[in-house]
């Protein structure tokens, strides 16, 4: 009867424990949603034309891509020392030792040790009495106080039963190429940014050419005010007013040179490095020829922009993170084992077999009463794969709004510059009609005065047109994915 009521009770005790592991295995579901913004991603990016899927610019290297010698010298400066590169390639090294550490937890635990302790116990305990009635050897009684010294191996390791460990791994690597996707798109930005700023540096080179050449031009009229005024053909006011525009396009010509000083520490900064006169040549600027942009198809966007790729990644590794905090749920199973030599007394410690000591264990171990935590970490890692979703689409949507308004700007900075270039000529020969008409007294110098500042805005205007032209072409260029190859 005892045998039966004992069977009978293992039963119930093996019955309870399997159905509390059971419980334990119950984990909730990740959420799903549908990818709408990759998915409906438009076959152009403008409908009303077609384009080749064979020619796409953001495929070109930046060294064929650019083809001024003084920029690339820069790119190639600000690529070794700009500082905020430095930084994320030390994240890619942080990601990268973060891939190590995940990919260590799937190897057993190995540790070596020694250690030496001291203990008394209480005669009238059931440890102590034992101790005094024992006998080491015939005739001598165990030592008291007994001392323990000690020497082996530990050994732990979590047997990867369902996979959560390696899912972490896995994360840990997406993270990580997600880190090498963030450098290049930090590239892709810093390459865009110096050649911008020098060509905004030209443009300013360019404008203090044209402001230094005006104000040769009203040093000139205003000698031949001057000179009228004596021939009682001109008046004090017309002295003044030639005066008073001399003294503003003075004043003009500093404030470009100081936008020109930091415009190249500006530069300099990109680059690394204190102030230093940046090396350029402003002659042609002008008459540069802006590159020619293929855009490809908008699909290939998600294959050549390294914003977009590290999205991607980033999503990838946060739906990792919601599997590995799903299989929290689950038991872990866990192998421990020590062997080594122990003694109360060094000299035994040689003592062969009689010093060996091991232990091997074997734990199976699940969640039960409070899973809170474990809940929380779960329902954590789902909203940031969503997050993560969300900022995948955002990034691909922002990605085709970029170069879809990109290439409007370059059909319209065309325009412009034509057109700007139209009443540059005009507002030239307007200049010297006016002043040849102001010598022979035939036109008054307001006349002369409202010509000279048109032409030099439209002058100054044309200046930044072209300088829009070669900007854009390099933005194009960058949100085609282009810069980081």
């Amino acid at each position: 009867m005892n045998m039966m009521e004992n069977s009978k009770t293992k039963n119930i005790i093996t019955a309870i424990a399997l159905s509390l592991v059971l419980a334990s295995c119950k984990a909730p579901m990740a959420t799903v949603i549908k990818d709408e913004v990759k998915e409906n991603i438009p076959q152009n990016f403008n409908q009303e034309e077609q384009q080749d899927a064979n020619n796409n610019s953001g495929t070109t290297p930046w060294r064929q891509f650019f083809t001024d010698p003084n920029l690339v010298t820069l790119i190639e400066t600000a690529l070794k020392n700009n500082q905020e590169l430095l930084i994320t390639l030390q994240e890619i090294e942080i990601a990268k030792s973060g891939v190590l550490a995940k990919k260590g937890r799937l190897s057993p635990t190995v540790s070596a040790g020694i250690g030496a302790g001291l203990k008394k116990s209480g005669r009238y305990t059931s440890e102590g009495a034992g101790d005094a009635t024992t006998e080491i050897e015939p005739g001598k009684e165990m030592p008291d106080p007994l001392g323990n010294f000690e020497a082996g191996l530990n050994a732990s390791w979590e047997i990867d039963i369902w996979k959560k460990l390696r899912t972490e791994k896995e994360s840990a690597v997406a993270h990580y190429l997600s880190t090498v996707e963030g450098k290049n798109f930090v590239l892709s930005n810093l390459i865009e940014e110096v050649a911008d700023n020098y060509y905004e540096l030209l443009a300013l080179d360019n404008q203090l050419d044209i402001i230094q050449q005006y104000i040769k031009l009203q040093q000139r009229a205003l000698e031949i005010s001057k000179i009228q005024k004596e021939a009682a053909a001109a008046t004090e006011l017309a002295v003044k007013k030639f005066e008073a525009e001399l003294a503003k396009s003075k004043a003009a010509e500093y404030t470009i040179r100081q936008q020109i000083t930091e415009k190249e520490n500006e530069i300099n900064a990109l680059l690394g490095r204190y102030p230093q006169p940046i090396v350029r040549m402003k002659e042609n600027f002008m008459s540069t020829i802006p590159q020619t942009v293929y855009t490809g198809i908008p699909s290939q966007l998600l294959a050549n922009r390294p914003d977009i790729k590290q999205a991607e990644l980033e999503l990838k590794a946060s739906k990792l993170d919601v599997e590995a905090a799903r299989k929290e749920f689950y038991p872990s199973l866990e192998i421990s084992a020590t062997l080594g030599l122990e003694a109360f007394k060094p000299s035994y410690l040689v003592k062969m077999p009689e010093s060996i000591a091991y232990n091997l264990a074997g734990e199976l171990a699940g969640p039960l009463i409070n899973k809170s935590a474990i809940k929380a970490n779960f329902q954590t890692a789902d909203a940031k794969q969503i997050q993560a979703l969300y900022e995948y689409d955002k990034t691909i949507l922002n990605a085709y709004l970029d170069v879809a308004n990109l290439m409007s700007k370059v059909k319209n900075i065309d325009q412009y510059y034509q057109l700007k270039s139209q009443e540059t000529k005009a507002l030239d020969q307007s200049i010297d009609i006016a002043n040849q008409l102001f010598r022979n007294s035939r036109a008054d110098y307001l006349e002369v005065l409202l010509n000279q500042r048109d032409a030099l805005d439209a002058k100054m205007e044309l200046i930044e047109a072209k300088q829009k032209q070669l900007s854009t072409v390099v933005d194009i260029y960058k949100s085609l994915g282009g810069g980081w190859k």
